[in-house]
């Protein structure tokens, strides 16, 4: 017999599976029949204590679907997999609010949607309570901040030394945590701390541009996930086909975003963070190909003859290519993974309603048919038969839904604008 809150959870799943929209519980009670996918991610999680060794980041994951084929119910699975194995890990949709051409916006979500093993609350805060400054690992991450190969800003640097040896400034402290989270500290305010522990003039402190500084974030966050013992970071980018909506300048910039968290990017590397982004399967055809993206975002970019925007066309390209070529697409669901879905989803519907449901007459297998699109007919018709026992039922199969790649200028809104922080 199930407990209370057995049921709630179950039921919770139910819920989530019937709307399409994965969530924890249903991810943990039907899992993945995704195996190349998640085989090829926990290959990356393996390796990224010895690329992280040797300053290289791992490689990213891409993944392609259609819509409804499960891409983010799998990013939800990789999810549990990476916390699992102790690594910290970050959701983020991309949306409006959280555009991929703007790092400093990525940052934010990132940091605001990340799962620390065993923890909750603000996620750096409880990361930084872990380091331990007399441990190796702590000393290896405060030699590679102070050293050149980092790129930091000295205000990363000024801030570790402060937030190890101030105890008796803790709103100094509170602020150093916030601005490690992507939060604002005045130079002045770091420089108050330096003189309280005797090192003035220690380190030259100079505003940052937002853009560099969101971009030096990601490096120290990395770092400092290692450093407090964790195996690294794991970045989940879900709906990346919003990038088909953008206006060409801006696609541009997302596919060397997308470069980047690839680890693509040739001399700018994230060591200790690897990431999965998943997008539509038809992405390639409907943006790149009819679009022309393929063929004209590189020579609109280097048409503008600047340095950056020389730097940007290339990256942008290698995006794009990676899009064609090396994205990953899911398996549509075969006989077996059905079968055992099936009747997986039938004991969980059992056992959330203490009732034995009937058998339903499976539908012919397609290879255009999305797994929800099972799930949902089955856990519907469980739901009217218990509702309506005797009741005749007929079953409408659902329309499918493609997105659109038409521009929508509303999605840009004004970024904030390059100032010095």
């Amino acid at each position: 017999m199930e407990t209370d809150h057995q049921q709630i959870d179950y039921r919770r799943a139910l819920e989530a599976l019937r709307n399409g929209v994965p969530n924890r519980d249903a991810v943990s009670v039907l899992g993945s029949n995704q195996r190349k996918a998640e085989s090829a991610f926990l290959e990356r999680l393996s390796s990224v204590a010895a690329f992280a060794a040797d300053g290289k980041q791992v490689p990213g994951l891409l993944i392609a679907g259609g819509f409804g084929t499960g891409k983010s119910h799998l990013l939800d699975y990789l999810k549990h997999l990476a916390v699992v194995k102790d690594f910290v890990c970050s959701r983020v949709v991309i949306s409006k609010e959280t555009p991929l051409f703007d790092p400093a916006k990525v940052y934010l979500a990132a940091i605001d949607g990340a799962m620390v093993p065993g923890l909750s609350g603000e996620a750096v805060r409880e990361i930084a309570l872990r380091l331990q400054p007399k441990s190796r690992r702590y000393a290896e991450f405060f030699e590679w901040a102070n050293g050149p190969a980092s790129g930091l800003s000295d205000l990363f640097k000024a801030t570790i030394l402060l937030h190890e040896r101030l105890n008796n400034d803790p709103e100094l402290v509170d602020q150093i945590t916030n601005f490690w989270s992507g939060e604002r500290l005045s130079v002045s305010r770091i420089r108050q701390g330096l003189k309280q522990i005797n090192c003035s003039g220690m380190y030259s402190l100079k505003p940052v541009k937002v853009k560099d500084l969101a971009l030096q974030r990601f490096i120290f966050a990395s770092r400092l996930i290692l450093a407090a013992g964790y195996s690294g970071w794991v970045l989940l980018f879900d709906e990346v086909e919003l990038v088909g909506r953008y206006s060409l300048l801006q696609r541009g910039r997302s596919y060397a975003e997308l470069a980047r968290w690839m680890g693509r990017v040739e001399g700018e590397l994230y060591p200790g963070l690897t990431a999965v982004a998943t997008i539509t399967d038809d992405f390639g055809l409907a943006v790149l190909q009819e679009k022309s993206d393929r063929d004209i975002v590189g020579a609109r970019l280097r048409g503008k003859e600047t340095d950056e925007y020389i730097t940007l066309a290339g990256r942008a390209e290698t995006g794009m290519r990676l899009i064609e070529r090396e994205a990953l697409t899911l398996e549509p669901p075969d006989e077996s993974a059905l079968a055992h879905t099936y009747e997986r989803l039938k004991e969980i519907h059992s056992k959330a309603y203490g009732w034995d449901p009937p058998e339903i007459p499976t539908a012919a297998t397609s290879v255009r048919r999305a797994m929800r699109s099972y799930v949902r007919r089955w856990v519907n018709e469980w739901d009217l038969k218990r509702l309506y026992p005797g009741a005749e039922l007929l079953a409408e199969e659902e329309q499918e839904i493609r997105p659109t790649y038409e521009q929508d200028d509303s999605l840009e809104q004004p970024s904030e604008p390059l100032q010095e922080d």
